[in-house]
C-alpha cells in the first residue's frame, strides 16, 4: 500500500515537546513504515520520519508566529489533495480534523479521517455533511457522536520504549497537561494542597487569564511547582518518578495520552470520571475514578494500594504502537476491498 499521511501543522511531527495529535500522526507513520508500507508524510518541514516527506509549510505556526495559520493550512491541505490522484496514493489518511474534509472532491482516492476530537459542536455540521464518502476513526467509544458512521474506535497507543518503568517513586504528585480550565489544573493544586504534597505542574499556557488568576498565584517553588512544557526526557522523569498523576478534567476527554505515558511508567492516575477516562484506566488497579475534589483527596490516600507493575503492564496489553498500527492497516485494508468490491 502507498499511503498519503496528513499531519497537522501547528507543530512539528513529532513534536519537540507538545504536540498531542503531530505524536500519534508520527507513531501510526513510522509504524506502518515498519510493516513494509510505502508512506508520504504531509508535514512541516522540519518533521523527521523514515517515510517520504512532502512539506509546504517550513515550521509548525505555534513554533513561528510569523506564519499565519490559515494560510498555511490551506496550502498544505491543497498541497495533497490537488496533486493525490497523479502520485497514486491508495489511500489518504487525515488527522487534521474537518477542513480538508472539505477538498475531498478533488480526488477518487479513499479518504480516512481519525477524528481526534471534538473542538466544538459547530464543527459537526461538516463531518455531517461528508459522512459516508470518508471513512472516520474514532479514538474512543465516548467521543462517538451520535450522527455520524464510524468504520472502528482505535485507542492511542504510545512507544512503551520511551517510558521507563519506574518502581520507586518520589513523594510528588504530577499535574501534566494543558493549563486551561478544561484540564483542571485549578483543581489539581487544590487536591494536592489538601494533601499536603507537593505538587509539580507540566505544560503549555493555553489560557493565560485563568493561568494567572488560578495558577500563578499559588506558585511558590516549594509545595507547587511549575517547570512549563516538557521535552520527551523530562516528561519520562516527571512520568516515573511522581507518586500519582492527577488528572482532574473538567470536560469529556476524547483520549488523554498523558493518562496512558503515566501508566506506562507504573504511575497511577486519579482522575475524574469524564469522557474517555473509563476506557482507559482500570478502577483500583491502575488509578481511580472520581467525581469531586473530595473524592479525588481521598484517592490520594490510597493510591499506595495500586501495583505500580500492573499499571506498566496494563499499558502493555492494551496501548502499544505495535497494536494501534495493526488496526489501522487492518481498517486500511478494509477501505481498499470495499473500494474493489463496489
Amino acid at each position: 500500500m502507498h499511503i498519503a499521511m496528513l499531519a497537522p501543522i501547528a507543530w512539528r511531527t513529532p513534536p519537540r515537546h507538545y504536540g498531542p495529535w503531530e505524536s500519534v500522526t508520527s507513531l501510526i507513520t513510522e509504524g506502518v513504515v515498519s510493516r513494509g508500507h510505502q508512506v508520504t508524510l504531509y508535514a512541516t518541514a522540519d518533521s523527521r520520519t523514515k517515510a517520504r516527506l512532502h512539506a509546504i509549510c517550513p515550521r509548525g505556526y505555534e513554533e513561528d508566529r510569523t506564519l499565519i495559520p490559515k494560510v498555511w493550512e490551506c496550502l498544505h491541505i491543497a498541497e495533497l489533495f490537488e496533486h493525490a490522484d497523479a502520485l497514486g496514493y491508495d489511500l489518504l489518511h487525515n488527522h487534521f480534523d474537518f477542513l480538508p474534509l472539505t477538498y475531498t472532491g478533488l480526488t477518487k482516492i479513499p479518504v480516512l479521517t481519525t477524528i481526534h476530537g471534538f473542538s466544538s459542536p459547530g464543527i459537526l455540521p461538516v463531518y455531517k455533511k461528508y459522512n459516508g464518502r470518508v471513512s472516520y476513526v474514532s479514538i474512543s467509544d465516548a467521543d462517538r457522536a451520535p450522527d455520524l458512521d464510524y468504520i472502528q474506535t482505535i485507542h492511542h497507543g504510545i512507544d512503551i520504549r520511551q517510558f521507563d518503568f519506574e518502581p520507586e517513586p518520589d513523594d510528588y504528585l504530577l499535574f501534566f497537561g494543558r493549563i486551561h480550565p478544561d484540564k483542571g489544573a485549578r483543581e489539581a493544586i487544590e487536591i494536592a494542597r489538601a494533601c499536603n504534597k507537593k505538587l509539580i505542574m507540566a505544560g503549555i499556557i493555553q489560557d493565560h487569564a485563568y493561568h494567572e488568576q488560578y495558577v500563578a498565584p499559588m506558585i511558590d517553588n516549594d509545595k507547587t511547582v511549575f517547570i512549563g512544557s516538557a521535552d520527551p526526557e523530562a516528561r519520562n522523569r516527571l512520568l516515573g518518578k511522581a507518586r500519582a498523576l492527577l488528572h482532574p478534567i473538567l470536560f469529556n476527554e476524547p483520549f488523554g495520552l498523558s493518562v496512558i505515558e503515566s501508566m506506562a511508567c507504573g504511575t497511577p492516575v486519579i482522575a475524574f470520571d469524564k469522557g474517555s477516562m473509563p476506557e482507559l484506566i482500570e478502577y483500583g488497579r491502575t488509578g481511580f475514578l472520581v467525581n469531586t475534589v473530595d473524592e479525588a483527596i481521598a484517592a490520594v490516600s490510597r493510591i499506595g494500594d495500586i501495583d505500580r507493575a500492573g499499571c506498566r503492564r496494563h499499558v502493555e496489553r492494551h496501548f502499544t504502537t505495535e497494536r494501534m498500527v495493526d488496526e489501522y492497516i487492518a481498517v486500511y485494508e478494509k477501505i481498499l476491498k470495499k473500494g474493489r468490491s463496489s
